[in-house]
């Protein structure tokens, strides 16, 4: 037989993107076992190659393999000594579908993994590589690489979250309505890192694509909820900038980003993304945060920048959060707004609060304050104090240089 042709290899890698994780999702649900799901589908997947070379590609693909993927399900199962009570079982909760069936007549089942793969019964690490093991479709090997972990440390956390979930008994649910609120929190917090984790480094990217589409989901799959949404909007905002954060391995400010290759299309998205958030009129710290991100994206230059609405948005932000973090940033914008010496003030009170202590971000912002107040003998011991303390190197490469840059000590 001859090999799949570039279309049909297209076309299959497509279906893996935009299927994968509704296909373990839905046998998940039918077969309540996780890795017979993974091993069903990658099978269907595989069988897809062959079977639409010959016969062309079935005018839906993710019905196509999700019957695909079941029927793999159940002839291990039938093989399996106790397969027939389980079969059974299975087709009395189960219906029928033909392989040609409409997207429609398949429960979309992402959203009960989703809430599974997130659940505060696991630890957080087990949450991102199970999301992105399960939701995203990247093997083990990949989620390592991402995360920068040994790929038999990654597999062995798979392997226990897995199994936690089996053993504790933790649903295969959306959560009732009175655990909704906080359950969506650690499913937005869980999809936040994994965005944080690829836009940390210029050749992680792949993470925040996968975080982007797997917010996309969540805001189809919870059209009523608004902090989905705002969190989609940070992304898209945020996403619109890589191109101009970093120059030869160094990282580049806001303020001297050359906001001409910044994306347009992901702007305007992130800005409608969030007035349909907002018109929920449910305000979350996703959308505050979006909101700050938008400020700066629609600025025309930095010198144009409204630093009085983005420490008010920063203000209502630390309302709701409680965060010392939030309160270093809303400094920086106070400082922008009212003055360095109104700001530098909140940095010390934060300094004196001794929350932040170890925090990198702390002296090095004390040291870009008392940069531009001319103080350099004090930004220079601050610069010092965030470079023994910064924990990346782009960031270690940027302070160092800013620290050069200072006047020479007498």
């Amino acid at each position: 037989m001859s090999a799949p042709s570039p279309e049909v290899r297209a076309a299959v890698e497509a279906a893996y993107r935009e299927e994968w994780g509704q296909v373990v999702a839905t046998l998940i649900g039918f077969t309540g076992d996780w890795d017979l799901a993974e091993d069903s589908a990658q099978e269907a997947f595989a069988s897809a190659l062959t079977t639409w070379a010959r016969d062309g590609v079935p005018r839906n693909p993710g019905a196509w393999l999700t019957i695909a993927a079941r029927n793999r399900a159940t002839d291990r199962i039938r093989r399996d000594a106790v397969g027939a009570t389980k079969l059974r079982d299975l087709a009395v909760r189960q219906p029928v579908h033909d392989a040609d069936a409409d997207a429609d007549d398949i429960p979309d089942e992402r959203l009960r993994l989703i809430f599974t793969c997130c659940h505060p019964a696991l630890p957080l690490p087990a949450r991102v590589a199970l999301t992105l093991r399960t939701l995203a479709g990247l093997t083990t090997a990949e989620i390592a690489r991402a995360l920068l972990s040994a790929e038999t440390t990654t597999g062995q956390r798979l392997s226990r979250a897995k199994r936690k979930i089996q053993d504790a008994g933790i649903p295969y649910r959306v959560p009732p309505a009175e655990l909704l609120p906080e359950r969506l929190a650690a499913v937005l917090a869980v999809l936040y890192l994994i965005f944080n984790e690829g836009y940390g480094e210029a050749d992680q990217r792949a993470l925040t694509v996968e975080a982007i589409r797997l917010a996309r989901v969540l805001t189809t799959l919870m059209p009523a909820e608004a902090e989905p949404r705002g969190l989609l909007a940070l992304m898209l905002l945020h996403e619109s900038r890589r191109a101009t954060r970093l120059r030869d391995g160094e990282l580049v400010t806001l303020e001297h980003q050359d906001r001409s290759r910044w994306d347009g299309a992901l702007i305007d998205e992130g800005v409608r993304t969030l007035d349909a958030a907002r018109a929920l009129r449910r305000t979350g710290p996703y959308q505050l945060q979006a909101a700050i991100a938008a400020c700066h994206a629609t600025a025309p230059s930095a010198a144009a920048t409204d630093w009085v609405r983005i420490a008010g948005l920063y203000a209502d932000l630390s309302e709701l959060t409680a965060s010392p973090v939030v309160e270093l940033n809303r400094a920086v914008a106070v400082a922008m707004a009212d003055g360095i010496t109104t700001g530098l003030a909140l940095v010390d009170a934060l300094a004196a609060a001794g929350s932040l202590d170890g925090y990198h971000l702390l002296p090095a912002t004390r040291a870009d304050l008392l940069r531009r107040a001319g103080r350099d003998a004090e930004a220079r011991t601050s610069y010092e104090q965030a470079l023994a303390l910064a924990p990346a190197d782009t960031e270690r490469r940027y302070l160092a240089k800013r620290l050069h840059e200072l006047a020479p000590e007498n």
